[in-house]
């Protein structure tokens, strides 16, 4: 079983920034793809953001490209969401999540337990 801590939501004015953390225990860290996934009030959860286990491959959401952008610190065991330009419809709970599978675009194996993020206008 990997464990999956998301931290470092909070409330923020529109056009702010904030930085997501996600750290990682109980697997090899390295052997993983991760991803960030949003989840906002009466809406399904959404893909945001992909990344390789070298860091040397990402995928975004179109909705995101441009302002958010996924890093991962393998010595850390830690994946980031750096979210600049932030805009009130990006208010959601936000997941990380670990996957074997190569592919960018999931399976996904592991969830955390989500850190909420508000956008106010």
């Amino acid at each position: 079983q990997m464990q999956l801590v998301e931290s470092g939501g909070g409330l923020v004015q529109a056009g702010g920034s904030l930085r997501l953390s996600c750290a990682a225990s109980g697997r090899t860290f390295s052997d993983y793809t991760m991803g960030w996934f949003r989840q906002a009030p009466g809406k399904e959860r959404e893909f945001v953001a992909a990344i390789s286990w070298s860091g040397g491959s990402t995928y975004y959401a179109d909705s995101v490209k441009g302002r958010f952008s996924i890093s991962r610190d393998n010595a850390k065991n830690t994946v980031y969401l750096q979210m600049n330009n932030l805009k009130p419809e990006d208010t959601a709970v936000y997941y990380c999540a670990a996957g074997l599978s190569k592919s960018l675009l999931g399976p996904w194996d592991f969830w955390g337990q989500g850190t909420q993020v508000t956008v106010s206008s």
